[in-house]
């Protein structure tokens, strides 16, 4: 690919590894090509005790509209409902995010900034059996107290977070929790002291690989902070051994998960530092 410059210019941080380094030129030289992706929740918003209080950074969606006009999609890819990530994030009616969309419940459920609109299949028949199970089955169990039940509408999350010793906590229901799940057809994807039931065949890699051939992109970026994360790290290993260069981004806050700071090109200081990135990526293109 030969080298350029710019990949040294210093408000752009230079990826550790090649194959990071090649996508991140693959992106500069060919952004009308290149998808730019991001988890929401530690990523794009600080991680806080309750789900409901996150919001994206407070210069997030400015920096999104900024990049979004200059490459071919800018996509945050999520476990949340997408209305609720559009809601958080701050992205309705914000000028220059026409090419926003929002991959929601792991791409089950997007919305099109263009448009406005939310298009879903029908919900997994199991997550309304496990809905009704799930209270008596935590008190069955004895859960610890601060356990509690996030609605996802296509999927629960039982997060241990507030608990009184929340690793311990998580642990011992990862256990129990997965054999309900499995019992309804659905799957338990641990989290950072959170653990979520939804239906299979859907997860972040899955929902990312598929937008990337929606849109014949010769680029990708996507940056993380969680477990949830590692398919879309392996989706892009992937589009990279079939010819789509990729970067790995890890967006380490104060809770890092090392399987992904292993594996990412790119390590920055959590949604702070991905706001920056975005920034950067914003002025390189002009």
């Amino acid at each position: 690919m030969g080298s350029h410059t710019h990949v040294t210019d210093e408000s752009l941080p230079a990826p550790v590894t090649q194959v990071g380094r090649d996508g991140l030129d693959a992106i500069l030289s060919r952004p009308s090509k290149a998808v730019v992706a991001f988890d929401f929740d530690g990523t794009l918003a600080p991680i806080v005790a309750d789900p409901e209080q996150a919001r994206a950074h407070p210069e997030a969606a400015a920096a999104l509209a900024a990049l979004a006009p200059k490459v071919a999609s800018v996509a945050v890819i999520t476990g949340r409902p997408p209305g609720v990530a559009v809601r958080l994030g701050g992205f309705d009616g914000m000028p220059g995010l026409d090419h926003l969309v929002v991959l929601g419940h792991y791409g089950a459920e997007r919305w099109d900034a263009a448009t406005g609109d939310i298009t879903a299949p029908p919900p997994h028949p199991g997550v309304a059996h496990t809905r009704a199970a799930l209270p008596g089955f935590l008190d069955r169990i004895g859960a610890w107290q601060g356990t509690w039940i996030e609605e996802k509408g296509r999927a629960l999350a039982v997060h241990t977070r507030r608990a009184e010793d929340p690793q311990a906590a998580f642990e011992a229901l990862r256990e129990p929790l997965t054999d309900l799940a499995t019992r309804h057809g659905l799957i338990v994807e641990p989290g950072r002291l959170v653990l979520e039931l939804r239906p299979p065949g859907m997860d972040k890699g899955v929902a990312l690989a598929e937008y990337v051939r929606e849109l014949g992109a010769e680029a990708v970026l996507y940056a993380g902070d969680d477990l949830g994360d590692l398919p879309a790290y392996s989706a892009v290993d992937k589009l990279r051994s079939d010819g789509v260069p990729g970067l790995l981004v890890c967006s380490a806050g104060s809770e890092e998960v090392p399987e992904l700071k292993d594996r990412a090109d790119l390590v920055v200081d959590g949604p702070q530092g991905v706001v920056e990135l975005l920034r950067a990526l914003a002025a390189q293109l002009g």
